[in-house]
Formats: C-alpha cells, sequence, structure tokens
C-alpha cells in the first residue's frame, strides 16, 4: 500500500514535470518569434473562409498571427504610443488576410470621409508594406481608410513611395465605439515573391496613422533614424507554404466612346464634329512565373480622365514635368528607375500596341518593353533653355533594364533605351550602381552615353548637329545619415550634345556640384512642436566650357507643431548667368499650412524676390502667392480650391501679371462612386510696353470637366464624362474652342 502511494506520488510529480516542460517549450517557442531573419513571426494558415467587411469576426482571425504597433516613431521617437492597434495575419491558398483593431479613447475624433483612390489625405489609416523578395529594396505599399477607402504604390529602399502604381486588392474598414476595424485581402496574384515550394520570409512592415493635433505614425517595429535603409527595418514573417500566383492572368478590355466638336474658324465659326470614334483595346498580363510578369496591349486606351494640376509656364526657360497615370506604364515602374530620367513614359503620347516584361528572379531584376508610337515627342535641351516639338511620325521605343543585388543591399545594373524612326534614332546605354557601405553611406553612380540622329529637315529647323552625334552623362551622390543629421554630395556632369528622348532631360551642356547638409531636432514630449530643420546648402553650376552659370548658397528652416501645423522660411542668394550676362540674386520663401481639424486643410506657399526676365535678358522683381482651400462638408462632400498668383516687374513697371486658379467640386455616394467638376482658369496679362518685342497683351483659357466615375477595383472602371475649353485674347471675349463628350467602360478579368 505504502509503496503504491509512493508510485502514484511519483507519476503525479512525472506529469507535472512533463506539462511545466511542455509549457515552457512553448513559452519558449513564442519568445523566439522575434520577427529577426533568424527568428521570424509565423503567420498560420487561415481556418476559416474571411468576409472582408472589416468586423474580424470569423473564425480564422482567432487562430491569426496578432501583434501590437508598440512604437511610434512619429513624431516622437519608438515611444508607447498613445493608443492601442493590433495587426493580425494569415493567409489561404489565394490570398494574404491583414486585420487590424484601432482602438480610439474618443472615436467621435476619427478622421475619415469618403475620398477617391488614392485619396486619403488627412485621414486617419492603417497599411502593410510588403517587402515580397526579402531583398531590403522595394515594397508593396497597400493603406486602408477606417471607411475602407484604398491607396497604394511602391516604396524604394529609402521609403520613397510611387503612388501612380495600383493594384487589384479587397478591403473593408468599419468605425465601431471602441475604435475602429479593418480588413485586407491581397490576393497572390497581384504580388510578385519569389518561387518555393516551401516557406518563404516576407520583411512585414504594419503601420497605423493617427491624425489629431499631430501627425501621429506608429509601427510594428523600431525606426532607426540613423539607417538609411528603411525598408531593412521591417520585421520578418514566415510561411506561405505551397502558395503561388496561380494562372496569374489578368485580361483588361476597355471600350471608349469620344465625340468631340470645334470650331475651326475660331472664335466665330460653327462647330464642326473633329472626332467621332468607338475604339475596343484589350491589356492583357500573364505571370510567367511567380516572379516574371508579361503584358501586352492592343489598340490600347491610354486616354486619361485625371486632368493634369495646372502649372505655371510664363517665363519658364524648361519644359514642365507632368507625373504617369496609365497603368501599362505604372505597373512595374519600379523596374525602370534611374538616378538621371531618361526614362520617362509621358514622351510616348499615341502607342498602337505595346509588350512588357518586368519581374525578379533570384538577385536578378529585369524591366523591359517595347512601344509603337504614333507621335513623336521630341525635347531639344540646352544649357539655359529647352524647346519642345510633336512629329506626326511613328517610331518604336524599346527600354531595357537589368539590375543585379549584391552585398550589403547594394546593386548594379545596366540600362539601354532606343527610338527609332524615318532616318532618325536615339539611343542611350550605361551602367549604374548603389553601393551601401555601411547603414549611414551610400553612394548612387550612373554612367551614361547616348548616340542621336535628326533627319536633315529635323536638324535644320531646330538647330541640332548634322548626322550621328552623341555625348556622355554622369551623376554621382553620396549620402551620409545619422539620427539627427544628414549630409549630401552630388556631382552631374551632362555633355551638350547628350539627348535621351525617351526622357526628360530639359537641360544638358552643364556640369554641377552640390553640398548640402540638415540638422533635425524631435520634441519627445507633447508639446507645441514636434520638428525643427535646419538646411544649409551650396551649388555651383558651370557649362562645359568652364564658364559659370549659377552659384548660390541656401538657408532654411523647417518646422511642424500642433494643430498640424508647417512653416517653411527659405533664403537663396545666388549668381546666375543667363545668355551672356550675369545677374545677382536674392530670393526668399515662405510656405505655412494648417489642418485644425479633419475637415479643414489651409496652405500658403509664397516667393518674392530676384528673377530674371528671360524673355528680355534682364533682372526684376517678382511676387507668387499660392494659397490653397480643402474643405469637407460632411462624409461626402469635398470642395478644393487652388490658385496661384504671379507678378514680375522690371524697372519699377509691371512686366505681367498672371493668375491661375482650379476649383473642384466632388460628391461621394459611396467609396467606389463619385462625382466631379473641375473648373480651372488661366489668365495672362502682359504689360506690353515693357517688353523689347511684340507681343499679345492678352491670354485667357477656361477649362471645365464634369465626370461620373464607377470603381469597383483600379482597372474595373464606368467614366462618363464631358469637357470644354475655351480661349480668350486681346481682340475677342473668352469663347468656346471645343467641346467632348467621352465614355469608357473597363473589366479587370482575373484568371
Amino acid at each position: 500500500m505504502h509503496s503504491k502511494r509512493h508510485h502514484e506520488y511519483y507519476v503525479f510529480i512525472l506529469v507535472c514535470f512533463l506539462f511545466a516542460f511542455h509549457t515552457l517549450a512553448f513559452a519558449d517557442s513564442d519568445e523566439t518569434e522575434s520577427g529577426t531573419y533568424e527568428n521570424p513571426y509565423n503567420i498560420p494558415r487561415a481556418t476559416s473562409a474571411v468576409k472582408v467587411d472589416g468586423i474580424l469576426d470569423e473564425a480564422a482571425w482567432r487562430t491569426a498571427k496578432v501583434l501590437e504597433l508598440n512604437y511610434e516613431i512619429r513624431p516622437r521617437e519608438n515611444v508607447k504610443p498613445q493608443v492601442k492597434t493590433e495587426v493580425l495575419f494569415t493567409y489561404d491558398d489565394s490570398n494574404l488576410y491583414v486585420g487590424f483593431r484601432c482602438y480610439d479613447p474618443d472615436p467621435s475624433q476619427i478622421r475619415a470621409y469618403f475620398r477617391d483612390r488614392d485619396g486619403i489625405g488627412g485621414d486617419d489609416w492603417v497599411g502593410v508594406e510588403l517587402d515580397t523578395y526579402n531583398d531590403q529594396r522595394r515594397a508593396f505599399t497597400l493603406l486602408v481608410s477606417p471607411l475602407g477607402v484604398q491607396a497604394d504604390g511602391l516604396s524604394d529602399a529609402a521609403g520613397i513611395k510611387d503612388y501612380n502604381w495600383d493594384m487589384i486588392f479587397d478591403s473593408a474598414g468599419k468605425i465601431t465605439e471602441w475604435g475602429y476595424g479593418v480588413e485586407m485581402a491581397i490576393p497572390f496574384s497581384s504580388l510578385r515573391f519569389q518561387r518555393s515550394d516551401e516557406a518563404q520570409v516576407w520583411g512585414i512592415n504594419a503601420a497605423r496613422g493617427y491624425i489629431r493635433d499631430l501627425r501621429y505614425q506608429i509601427w510594428s517595429a523600431p525606426f532607426d533614424r540613423s539607417n538609411s535603409c528603411r525598408v531593412c527595418q521591417y520585421l520578418k514573417f514566415k510561411g506561405f507554404e505551397g502558395v503561388s500566383p496561380g494562372r496569374n492572368v489578368e485580361i483588361n478590355p476597355t471600350v471608349t466612346a469620344v465625340q468631340t466638336v470645334s470650331r475651326d474658324d475660331f472664335p466665330e465659326g460653327d462647330f464642326e464634329i473633329q472626332r467621332r470614334s468607338s475604339d475596343v483595346g484589350l491589356t492583357a498580363r500573364w505571370g510567367i512565373t511567380p516572379n516574371l510578369v508579361s503584358a501586352g496591349t492592343l489598340n490600347p486606351d491610354f486616354s486619361q480622365v485625371e486632368a493634369d494640376s495646372l502649372q505655371l509656364d510664363i517665363n519658364e526657360p524648361f519644359a514642365l514635368l507632368y507625373p504617369e497615370k496609365r497603368p501599362f506604364f505604372t505597373d512595374g515602374s519600379d523596374f525602370f528607375r534611374s538616378a538621371i530620367n531618361v526614362i520617362y513614359t509621358r514622351t510616348m503620347r499615341d502607342p498602337q500596341w505595346g509588350l512588357k516584361l518586368t519581374g525578379k528572379e533570384g538577385a536578378n531584376a529585369i524591366g523591359a518593353y517595347v512601344v509603337q508610337d504614333d507621335l513623336t515627342n521630341l525635347i531639344f535641351p540646352g544649357s539655359q533653355y529647352s524647346r519642345s516639338v510633336s512629329l506626326p511620325e511613328s517610331n518604336f521605343s524599346s527600354v531595357f533594364r537589368y539590375t543585379r543585388d549584391i552585398w550589403n543591399n547594394s546593386n548594379l545594373g545596366v540600362l539601354l533605351t532606343d527610338r527609332e524612326g524615318d532616318d532618325y534614332f536615339n539611343r542611350v546605354y550605361g551602367f549604374d550602381g548603389l553601393l551601401r557601405f555601411t547603414r549611414r553611406d551610400t553612394l548612387q553612380f550612373q554612367f551614361l552615353g547616348s548616340s542621336t540622329r535628326y533627319d536633315n529637315e529635323t536638324a535644320k529647323l531646330l538647330n541640332q548637329p548634322d548626322g550621328t552625334f552623341g555625348d556622355k552623362a554622369i551623376q554621382l551622390d553620396y549620402v551620409h545619415k545619422t539620427r539627427n543629421y544628414t549630409g549630401e554630395l552630388s556631382f552631374a556632369e551632362i555633355g551638350p550634345k547628350f539627348r535621351a528622348d525617351l526622357g526628360f532631360l530639359p537641360q544638358v551642356g552643364y556640369r554641377s556640384f552640390m553640398t548640402r547638409s540638415y540638422y533635425e531636432f524631435r520634441n519627445q514630449t507633447d508639446t507645441w512642436w514636434s520638428l525643427l530643420r535646419l538646411l544649409n546648402a551650396i551649388y555651383y553650376e558651370e557649362d562645359n566650357y568652364g564658364i559659370p552659370l549659377d552659384k548660390g548658397i541656401a538657408t532654411s528652416l523647417y518646422y511642424e507643431g500642433i494643430l498640424q501645423t508647417s512653416l517653411f522660411l527659405g533664403n537663396i542668394t545666388s549668381r546666375r548667368t543667363y545668355n551672356g550676362i550675369e545677374f545677382n540674386l536674392a530670393q526668399y520663401d515662405v510656405f505655412t499650412g494648417i489642418m485644425p481639424t479633419g475637415n479643414v486643410s489651409l496652405n500658403l506657399d509664397s516667393t518674392f524676390g530676384n528673377h530674371i526676365d528671360f524673355a528680355n535678358i534682364r533682372r526684376g522683381n517678382r511676387v507668387r502667392l499660392s494659397p490653397n482651400l480643402d474643405l469637407r462638408l460632411g462624409l461626402r462632400l469635398q470642395i478644393y480650391f487652388d490658385h496661384t498668383f504671379e507678378r514680375m516687374s522690371v524697372h519699377g513697371q509691371r512686366l505681367y501679371t498672371a493668375n491661375i486658379s482650379e476649383a473642384m467640386l466632388i460628391y461621394h455616394l459611396n467609396p467606389r462612386t463619385f462625382i466631379r467638376s473641375i473648373t480651372q482658369y488661366i489668365d495672362y496679362d502682359y504689360n506690353v510696353s515693357n517688353y523689347a518685342f511684340v507681343i499679345d497683351p492678352r491670354f485667357r483659357q477656361l477649362f471645365n470637366q464634369f465626370l461620373f466615375s464607377y470603381k469597383i477595383n483600379a482597372r474595373t472602371v464606368l467614366f462618363l464624362g464631358y469637357t470644354d475649353n475655351y480661349f480668350g485674347g486681346h481682340e475677342y471675349g473668352i469663347a468656346r474652342k471645343d467641346c467632348t463628350l467621352f465614355a469608357k467602360i473597363g473589366y479587370a478579368w482575373v484568371l
């Protein structure tokens, strides 16, 4: 009996020991998941289907990987946040699911409005950044507001984002009594990642934007400001066994209809039909492998329903840059990045067909496309000004870009662009690299050459060299970054005969040197200020013959504080040479902005001081004021107004007055549907007596656009719209020149 009791006692002790060992073992296992490459967090498979509604009540979320966002990285640095945020990860064969529970002490203060896609603006938001190759060089960025409004883009290693890129994914948000919830379903077919049958390791950052008196940003990992590589600091996650993008086929048929009437005998002629057409276009995307994607387009619809923001083009010696918004070119655009802007896809204006290949296998990334364009746009650059022309001639435009990852998050690459037309060609070729010697020191370099020949008529008319000619281009940028200090050194040299007709390069024939440094003061307490930044820069630019073009010193102070106020004060003192005449210039810049509540944003950008009258080659004084207002009336109605006023005087008399206004009214029926009205007005008033040549005293233009927009996703859309243009001069009042009715239906068929 006694021995039996001892036996039971020993069994009991053994069971308790095994239970404790088992518990400790699992506790140790959880502790080893530190989010590092050696011990990544494990993402489990979903145990049930997920309905994307922002509620997070499915069984799959109860077994998901859960983390808290414990680091406020802006404005304070890696401190405990004011609010609690949970992020949850799970996946199935088709999607990565990401959920957020965003707790808020006062949910009535959550800032969220119905907006267009990529227009989250000053709203609260949550997001994930996915380094799917785990190469710490680029990341997919997906943001969602509390009402489910989406924004997406691509981030480079330093965190610089390109929001022109679009992804098809599902999301929903719901505001509750405790805060708000967000769910995302991110299809693997929309992502790019390494081919593997086993578990993969991805770099993932989860973030929350908490917008109140200050703009707080909260991360799942601490952020080291002395590290120039932002993507390197993401947490590591392991999982995704057996996932693939499937057939990864996307077919996008589009149907467009356009009718334009215009006055040939303007301003008094009758309206006549200038264009009446309906076209069917097709763009297809095929994932040859999980990493390599091909795309093709026939009779593509490259129309833009977004009106370009107005830019003041009076008294500007160089061509102006406009962003690319067309899906065929924005998809995979990160594979074509170049330090010198020799790839600018808006150069291609009327493509008839195109083929494209982008992707990454292991350490090798490739981007290539060929497009037939029925219009040849050209920029003829110089050291002090540029000219632009459009020739009604077709050409074949080709680009090849290859990069190879090497040690310490660095890479080397080669680049080739080629544009071929009748008795015309332009080719750019060269190599480049990004070398990260330490986490604080980065060197980016690029060496290019070009070879060009224009047809005899174009060369003679626009004063270009005869026959075949070429030149070189060099760009060197070194950056040293610490927690509070950043120093930069840059050198560039562009030969006078260098041409990049598939890029945007309005200035050639110069070499420049620049050194810049700035120091940041960040407040770690909640007071009236959160950030102060002091900046100093010295620059020098000369032409290829050693004649100075521009040299100067720039200083500035930048402030951020309560009520989302910001203030920039800057001064540039320079000596600039134009057309052989040297000018001493002093310019002052002031920017101030405030967003006291979630529905009101006010900004004022101003510049005043000396400026060159490029038309008459003399010094003058310029004042430029650019106020704008963004006002929300309820969840659905948005009013936006922007104005630019510029006045220049020479010898104490007015030279010109320029006014550009843009007013936009948007009513959102729901997150997918809105009605929008845009009015843009330009008024240039010249004082002809102060010009050394004959000039029209007045130019006016009025542009109107009315649009109905319905977007299921980035490429399944319905647009119905109307536009018109009015022009006016000093001899006649403003009159309508043309008007257009248009309709577009696009459907994204994902297989």
